[in-house]
């Protein structure tokens, strides 16, 4: 009797389990297979186990459903089948909308999961295809979900993750040598970034899509700003980085020597020289201007490099001042008045982007122009009203003389072109060289002014954006004893207290 009763209570709970699976499982394949839009071997499974287990649960309890059909206690279970099934339907229904019209928020402060206007821009206008492998056993740093925001842009883009111990060919053949690596790869030519972050893989997208090097000259002798400094924060290291990740071959040459601007030049600059230039130097870069090349001359305040003669014939003219800017707004960058921001921004390609955005100057000259001689100028950036040019610090106070001083807001750049021959010179003069020096390449829009200047300058205007930033460093450091407190607090008490109200409610209503 009593072996029997066990037996009886037994196959009720099987029953109850058996119940309860078959639905579970028949909602699990039909989510699955609203999402991937296709059956497979594993969904059909589990659909059909389902389906077994249900019709199994319907014909064991046959009896005992028909007699509490009729009671309160089936109407209730009615309600919660009707209920269940309807939220199942619904959250099948909302992955299936997810799947297919496929949207992201991203409301990160740095806006890591968005795609910058370099990326949107240089991936959506692929002339060749271009294809990222991951050589990998899974995809443990997600990958394939950033490249489908690439993958959107272009059919020109391609992703696939290859298993290096099953491919063995494909991982000799890009010299694989540990498991993680990522080739970006188009025809003939591979780059491997160091890392998957945005501004890894657009760099090396470029890298392997662009023909040929272009050569950046930078003009030694005079004080000016190092390429090989990457330590010191007055160095030029960071641009000379960025100008490679760019596909730029950045070289140095001191016009003494040289005597002219070499013919391989695409663009010259001269970046905060502290002495004056040698008339045959200054000579040098008028004579490569007016054969249509391309220069970009930052020239910082209190020096005077010699180059006049050079600026008259653009008709641009640089400010004997420092321009003071009074707004408050540096003190966000621990920076006084003798640092302009800029605000407002010309009509040009260099900076038809930045609207919205900041770039500044510690310690900058103003900069005119006048037209006239062919030559189309353009007012890169702009100070703010609250700002003028300061003539006069001999008295060792700063303020505003009428009649003496240039109210704001002041000119700090501008860009030229102008006509010679078949071809067209350009030529970009900024009155400051610290706004790209290692310490403020990466603030604000300094490093994106920069870049777009030398984009311009060597007709590249399809690198011109708005780059990826770095992610910002947001690691939490704890101690030994805060990761204890950590452990006993979300990993013991929370779970536990959670687990005890429910456990409490439960026993209440019973």
């Amino acid at each position: 009797m009593e072996e029997s009763l066990v037996m009886k209570v037994d196959r009720r709970e099987i029953f109850k389990v058996i119940a309860f699976l078959g639905p579970l499982l028949l909602a699990i394949g039909y989510i699955r297979y609203s999402v991937r839009e296709t059956m497979g071997t594993f969904n059909l499974s589990l659909l059909i186990a389902g389906g077994v287990l249900s019709l199994a649960a319907i014909i064991f309890n046959f009896g005992a459903i028909r007699k509490a059909a009729g009671g309160r206690s089936a109407r209730m279970g009615a309600n919660t089948t009707v209920m269940t099934v309807a939220v199942i339907a619904i959250v099948g229904f909302a992955n299936f909308l997810g799947y297919r019209h496929h949207k992201r928020i991203d409301l990160t402060s740095d806006k890591l999961y968005t795609l910058s206007d370099q990326t949107r821009k240089i991936v959506s206008d692929l002339k060749k295809d271009v294809k990222v492998m991951l050589f990998d056993k899974d995809d443990q740093q997600n990958v394939g979900d950033q490249m489908k925001e690439y993958r959107n842009l272009s059919p020109r883009f391609t992703f696939e993750r290859i298993d290096p111990q099953k491919n063995i060919e494909a991982a000799k053949q890009y010299k694989i040598t540990q498991l993680g690596e990522i080739v970006v790869a188009c025809g003939d030519r591979t780059e491997r970034p160091k890392d998957t972050t945005e501004q890894s893989l657009v760099n090396a997208i470029i890298k392997v899509t662009r023909d040929g090097l272009k050569k950046i000259y930078f003009v030694e002798g005079h004080g000016e700003k190092k390429l090989s400094s990457t330590n010191e924060g007055d160095g030029y290291g960071v641009v000379d980085k960025m100008l490679k990740n760019e596909n730029y071959d950045t070289k140095t040459i001191n016009l003494v020597a040289a005597n002219e601007v070499p013919q391989d030049c695409d663009v010259l600059v001269l970046a905060g020289p502290k002495q004056a230039l040698f008339p045959q130097e200054a000579s040098a870069i008028g004579k490569y201007l007016e054969k249509g090349g391309k220069a970009m001359l930052l020239i910082d305040p209190d020096t005077d490099p010699k180059i006049e003669d050079v600026l008259h014939a653009w008709g641009i003219e640089l400010g004997s001042d420092t321009v003071v800017d009074v707004s408050g707004v540096g003190r966000f960058f621990q920076l006084g008045p003798g640092a302009p921001l800029a605000r407002t921004y010309g009509s040009h390609p260099i900076t038809k982007d930045f609207e919205g955005t900041m770039t500044f100057f510690p310690l900058c000259r103003s900069v005119s122009t006048a037209q006239g001689n062919g030559v189309t100028t353009t007012d890169l950036m702009k100070t703010s009203d609250e700002s003028w040019a300061e003539t006069d610090f001999s008295s060792g106070k700063v303020a505003y003389d009428e009649g003496k001083d240039k109210k704001g807001p002041i000119t700090l750049g501008v860009a030229a072109g102008k006509p010679e021959g078949d071809k067209e010179a350009r030529l970009v003069v900024i009155g400051d060289s610290d706004f790209a020096a290692n310490q403020f390449a990466g603030v604000q829009r300094n490093g994106d002014l920069f870049m777009n200047s030398v984009n311009w300058l060597a007709q590249d205007e399809d690198l011109i954006s708005i780059r990826p930033k770095n992610p910002t460093d947001r690691r939490v450091s704890m101690t030994e004893a805060d990761q204890n407190q950590l452990f006993w607090v979300a990993i013991i008490f929370m779970p536990l207290a959670t687990i005890g109200s429910g456990a409490y409610i439960w026993w209440r209503r019973r």
